[in-house]
């Protein structure tokens, strides 16, 4: 058996999230249903992260145990010419047999699209989060250097968790940049892994410091709130991607890497 890792990107508007599920599209059900007919093999593919409904990605990893000899090109021609349009394998890799695409991260990183413009982007509006009043920047990269570091994030996180909700985030910004010539904002979030709705509290209790309506004060104030009583808002999905997810030994050449 070998052992194939793939990098892949997905529009995650029409699937119901990135885990296979009974209720819908998922990306890991049309990952392995071009597996099979590509390789003829019926086999589990393992994503690095949990992505939800909406969500989208330009760096996810999976990895897949085979027995197919195909080499690293035929795999990626065979898959894409297989997957449906909103997802393709941007490139593959063998590696050691106990890679997996979950446990062996040590890095993963998101990033938040606003568009900031005081009438939404007709062309942004499935990949943006429009948000009309223009944000307070600087105040907003001051309150996230609140989360850079070590910290329980239990108060940014939903629903039941496994295991510890400790996560050591290493690095949060800001960075106002121009998107089919609209004022856009990019929330860039790196950590060693994310708890559920973690990226999407953040970003939407984020949202309160730039408009105003929380001081710059306002994540602190929450990630020390472990009875969750502090205000926090939880920002759409259809504006997150997972850019990045990376190893102690790197896979992607330069040209390949997000």
């Amino acid at each position: 058996m070998r052992n194939v890792a793939l990098l892949i990107e997905y529009d995650g508007t029409d699937f119901v999230g990135s885990q296979w599920q009974n209720n819908g599209r998922t990306v890991q059900g049309a990952l392995e249903s071009a597996w099979e007919q590509f390789s003829g093999e019926r086999r589990r593919v393992t994503l690095a992260g949990r992505t939800d409904a909406g969500v989208h990605a330009r760096g996810q990893v999976a990895n897949v145990q085979t027995a197919t000899r195909h080499d690293e090109t035929t795999i990626v021609r065979g898959l894409n010419g297989n997957l449906p349009d909103d997802v393709a394998v941007l490139a593959a890799q063998l590696v050691v047999n106990d890679f997996h695409a979950r446990h062996s991260a040590v890095r993963r990183e998101y990033r938040y699209v606003i568009d900031n413009a005081r009438v939404a982007a007709p062309l942004l509006r499935r990949h943006a989060t429009h948000v009309s009043k223009p944000l307070d920047i600087v105040a907003m990269n001051t309150a996230l250097d609140a989360i850079i570091g070590t910290h329980d994030f239990a108060p940014f996180s939903d629903g039941a968790q496994e295991g510890s909700t400790i996560r050591t985030c290493f690095a949060a910004r800001c960075t106002p940049v121009d998107g089919w010539g609209q004022p856009v904002v990019l929330v860039d979030i790196a950590a060693n892994a994310f708890l559920r709705h973690m990226v999407r509290n953040i970003v939407g209790t984020l949202l309160l410091v730039g408009d105003g309506r929380l001081g710059v004060d306002g994540l602190a104030l929450v990630l020390a709130d472990s009875r969750r009583r502090r205000p926090r808002a939880l920002a759409p999905a259809h504006g997150l991607y997972l850019m990045a997810v990376r190893y102690p030994d790197e896979l992607w050449a330069a040209d390949t890497r997000v």
